[in-house]
């Protein structure tokens, strides 16, 4: 018999018994790595949005200090663009799990009823 022939009449096997739990590393390693995207992303959006209403409230606290309205104000700046990164972050994320044709990476609605919320 050829090796070709060999080859594609070959099966795979799989090892099933007490004790013995046969998985995929791949999609553990892929669903592992999506839902602790989707945590920080929900982590850094909620941090950049926080630091945003509170750079806003020392703003208009600030009484007209211009030491403090400056020091508020890159704050506030620096606020904004954290959330322009952690949202360009996602896009590329989700561009390059689709480019290596990872499905669902940043399912963040799956991740939570992974987790029972």
């Amino acid at each position: 018999m050829a090796l070709n022939q060999l080859l594609a009449t070959s099966q795979t096997f799989k090892l099933t018994g007490p004790g013995i739990q046969v998985t995929n590393a791949a999609t553990q390693f892929e669903t592992l790595a999506g839902q602790a995207i989707g945590a920080l992303t929900v982590i850094a959006v909620l941090y950049f949005v926080t630091q945003i209403i509170f750079a806003g409230y020392a703003f208009i606290s600030s009484v007209g200090d211009e030491k403090v309205m400056e020091s508020t104000r890159r704050r506030l700046t620096d606020s904004v663009l954290g959330l322009v990164i952690v949202i360009v972050a996602i896009g590329l994320a989700s561009l390059i799990a689709s480019l290596f044709g990872i499905k669902n990476v940043l399912d963040i609605n799956a991740m939570f009823t992974k987790m029972g919320l």
